[in-house]
């Protein structure tokens, strides 16, 4: 297998993702967090509740699948990490989605001026 295909099979399971998926991704690519922190940065964004159901099979399935690596912090907590594949697939969902809204150069513009306010 070359090695083109190996990056497009990868980048192939990031894009078979849910957005609750892509959004837990997002959240870790800031730094390496615990359970609850996720959870409260989801809620936030949601603007409401989420289950711990419905976090944590996601956060193993992300596990299971290379995207992040888990560590206990201590006998209750783990913490959460994005690998160095789940940082490749947040920007190939990044890339992806910029390939679609950026069509000229006022668009191109308002992604810089996004770029810049928060450097």
């Amino acid at each position: 297998m070359s090695e083109a295909q190996t990056i497009d099979d990868e980048a192939g399971i990031a894009r078979d993702l849910t957005a609750f998926q892509q959004n837990i991704l997002v959240i870790l690519a800031e730094e390496p967090m615990y359970g609850l922190a996720i959870k409260r940065n989801l809620e936030s964004y949601y603007g409401t509740e989420v289950n711990h159901g419905r976090l944590y099979p996601n956060l193993d399935d992300l596990v299971d699948m290379e995207l992040v690596e888990k560590s206990e912090l201590d006998k209750r907590t783990n913490q959460y990490e994005l690998t160095e594949k789940g940082h490749d697939a947040v920007l190939d969902r990044l890339n992806w989605m910029l390939s679609k809204f950026v069509t000229d150069e006022t668009r191109g513009d308002e992604v810089r001026d996004l770029i810049d306010a928060r450097l």
